[in-house]
């Protein structure tokens, strides 16, 4: 039988080129992505904006195991801005569905241009796009840097996202842009999704401050939630979109704790970011564990920074999770607005204070009483408060 000859040099070359491969291949970060028989964890951030859903986003973010993207249906409202919020639930519910599902062709409606990871609203602040297979720009597992991320992953190709996400075993997405839970009854409902619901809320008049700060930033998604088209026809549009956000919570909340559906039974978490801000680590220990995730040591030491740093949250940006002391952020209202301007939120909110469990100030001089707490305790009866596991059946 007639046998080809290979030369040394030729014998050399291939076992070299074996060599690199295996070394390639052994050498790469052990995936997280779920093994042989476990189901892959979805978790939907439903929050509203100015309520610390950016830094809760950003617990999970950071997270070694998870793949986060912020507020992806911000595509949606800036391609349909002449919709209001209910005509546009569907569509964000649909690509909500894909992204978990990995399937990031759903952004060619919204972005049909994309090429870079760039294109993707607040791409820079996931950790996943900016470590591999995403970019090298930071190892896989590292705590996070947009000033590292930026430069060197903007111009990574868009299809790197989905490779991404299908590489971690639980996918989180934050969203401020649904406003009641039935919407999403069909994901809690999907069996191809194992998805967990967690319902951030923060104290409306430190919302409305925040909100105040951040005015221009918000006009056109207050134009949506108010079904104005961006029109200002309110006296004080802020005012009236934090009555929205209020009666919102009221609505998720009740939905979600007033004899919910079956299927929701151990998916929702009510979080309060008064209680992050007063005992970072048992609560944040506990929202991981209802997302099937432990904490790490790196971890412990990142939540500890974030926590207790120097600032007050003066900063203006919209969008930017900073090192600040989280007790002087929930408290900063009680310095800064009026009166007058919190008496009116109570008023617009007083169904949300009373479910969420936040007491209501009478006078400037409770205002400004800062040994007055006005962050309620958790009451076991409180059927705002029900645990994950618990019975969900409501009084």
């Amino acid at each position: 039988m007639w046998l080809p000859r290979v030369s040394s040099t030729a014998v050399t070359a291939l076992l070299l080129a074996q060599t690199v491969l295996l070394f390639f291949l052994f050498s790469q970060p052990k995936s997280p992505s779920p093994s042989a028989g476990e189901e892959r964890v979805h978790v939907l951030v439903l929050s509203s904006w100015r309520s610390g859903s950016s830094f809760v986003g950003q617990l999970f973010n950071q997270h070694p195991k998870v793949f986060y993207l912020m507020e992806p249906a911000w595509h949606v409202w800036a391609t349909l801005s002449q919709g209001s919020a209910s005509a546009l639930h569907m569509a964000v519910r649909d690509l909500v569905r894909s992204i978990f599902l990995c399937d990031m062709d759903v952004f060619d409606a919204y972005i049909p241009w994309r090429r870079n990871l760039s294109d993707l609203f607040q791409w820079m602040v996931s950790r996943a796009l900016c470590s591999p297979p995403a970019c090298s720009a930071l190892p896989r597992g590292a705590i996070s840097s947009e000033a590292v991320c930026k430069p060197l992953c903007a111009r990574q190709p868009f299809g790197l996202v989905q490779e991404a996400c299908r590489s971690y075993s639980h996918v989180v997405l934050k969203e401020v842009r649904f406003f009641n839970l039935q919407v999403l009854y069909p994901l809690l409902s999907d069996p191809a999704l194992n998805l967990r619901i967690v319902h951030l809320v923060r104290d409306p008049r430190a919302v409305l401050r925040s909100r105040e700060r951040t005015a221009k930033a918000l006009a056109r998604d207050n134009g949506i939630v108010l079904g104005t088209n961006g029109t200002r026809v309110e006296a004080d549009p802020g005012l009236h979109v934090v009555r929205e956000v209020c009666r919102s919570h009221v609505r998720i909340a009740e939905a979600a704790t007033r004899k919910p559906p079956p299927f929701l039974r151990g998916r929702y978490l009510l979080v309060r970011f008064e209680d992050l801000a007063r005992s970072p680590l048992s609560e944040i220990r506990a929202l991981y564990a209802f997302a099937g995730l432990s904490i790490t040591p790196q971890l412990e030491a990142w939540i500890h920074n974030i926590t207790h740093g120097a600032g007050t949250g003066a900063r203006r940006e919209a969008f930017k999770t900073s090192s600040r002391d989280a007790v002087n952020v929930s408290q900063a209202w009680r310095h800064s607005l009026p009166f007058s301007k919190i008496r009116r939120v109570q008023e617009l909110c007083a169904g949300a204070l009373q479910l969420l469990g936040y007491r209501a100030v009478f006078s400037e001089a409770e205002q400004r009483d800062l040994a007055l707490d006005l962050v309620l305790p958790r009451s076991p009866s409180s059927f705002s408060w029900v645990s994950s596991t618990a019975n969900h059946s409501g009084p």
